[in-house]
């Protein structure tokens, strides 16, 4: 049973976990059975999460939507302006306090080397941080949207040997920066970061270096 859990939030939380992949067809009656609640929530949050192209049909079934080359692109693009955008307004707006627990979540991640799909889920959590830290809700709800699109990522570039490391220590950049004032540093460190990241990806998907079996998270 999930208790005061909104069943939007707990299906699109679901996804974002890996436990349903794209392509993976979604049923009301199962998801009501699995989440302890009635079918009417459930009902809504599917509707919802196909007006926002999470779910999309196929035939009259709802299934996890999935991303081609170009829509993946296009979302890189997009993310790294936007978590750019982020970076530089947390240089300017972020409290001592939220710095400080940028830099716990950067000592916490190094005891997760090893561990793709727990370092994944924590290097969500550190982004959204920086969400936070920025202070501007309108930019934090256009990155919501954009973290719905990522959930559909069946795998995490985090996988790839020697990338969690690399992303630790362009964790570390970006937080030196916001810590020290400094926007436009904090901005490009953050694009740099996302930028590496999509590369690994793509290099993994073509099979350049024999990594990315299933995974359950993204970067």
């Amino acid at each position: 049973m999930y208790p005061n859990r909104d069943a939007y939030d707990m299906v699109l939380e679901a996804i974002d976990r890996g436990e349903f992949k794209p392509g993976d067809k979604l049923v009301e009656s199962e998801l009501a059975v699995r989440f302890g609640v009635s079918r009417t929530p459930i009902r809504e949050a599917l509707q919802r999460l196909e007006t926002q192209s999470v779910l999309t049909r196929d035939g009259r079934s709802l299934v996890v939507s999935s991303l081609d080359h170009d829509e993946l692109a296009e979302l890189y693009v997009v993310r790294s302006e936007l978590e750019g955008l982020a970076a530089r307004l947390a240089a300017q707006h972020a409290g001592p306090e939220e710095i400080r627990v940028l830099w716990t979540m950067i000592d916490k991640d190094r005891e997760l080397i090893g561990r793709p799909d727990l370092l994944s889920r924590s290097n969500k959590r550190f982004h959204r941080q920086i969400h936070l830290a920025s202070h501007n809700r309108f930019l934090i709800q256009q990155l919501e949207s954009v973290r719905r699109s990522m959930a559909l990522l069946a795998t995490t570039s985090l996988e790839v040997d020697g990338r969690s490391e690399k992303a630790l220590e362009e964790h570390e950049r970006i937080v030196r920066a916001i810590e020290a004032r400094d926007g436009p540093e904090a901005d490009a460190a953050l694009q740099e970061h996302l930028s590496r990241a999509f590369e690994t990806r793509l290099l993994a998907e073509s099979g350049a270096d024999g990594n990315f079996d299933d995974g359950d998270g993204r970067a």
